[in-house]
Parts: C-alpha cells; structure tokens; sequence
C-alpha cells in the first residue's frame, strides 16, 4: 500500500502544529483541514477536531499523526 503523505509533509504538519496550533484545538483543526484539502481530500470541521484531539492525546507522534490523516483521507 503506498502512502499517501510523504515524511516530509508529515514533519511539517508536525512541525505546524506543535508551534501553536494544538494550543488551540479549533486552529489545529483548520491547520489539519488545509492540509488535506490542499491534496485534494475534504474533511468536516468535526472530524478534523476528533482526529486533532487524538493526535494532541499522543503528544503529536507522528505515527499517530500518520494514522488519524490516512483515517480521514480514506473516509474521502
């Protein structure tokens, strides 16, 4: 199965929540939400927010993190 974000993109997105964004869950989720429509999937804000508070539950791993877009991309 091939992924469907790059390590890359992934660290970022890290990289943008942990700097702010998980500060605030609504921000957080927004960020999440840009970053998958800016790959052509479309998430609702509540689902972004439930994905949010699992990955900020987790310290914001990136495997988690991994796991919680791949979960939203596939529901797409």
């Amino acid at each position: 199965m091939r992924e469907r974000f790059s390590v890359t993109e992934l660290t970022a997105l890290r990289s943008d929540l942990l700097q702010g964004g998980l500060a605030d869950s609504r921000e957080a989720a927004e960020l999440v939400q840009i970053f998958l429509m800016g790959r052509g999937y479309g998430v609702s804000p509540q689902a972004a927010r439930d994905a949010v508070s699992r990955v900020e539950m987790s310290g914001c791993a990136l495997p988690v993190l991994e796991k919680e877009l791949e979960g939203l991309a596939l529901v797409q």
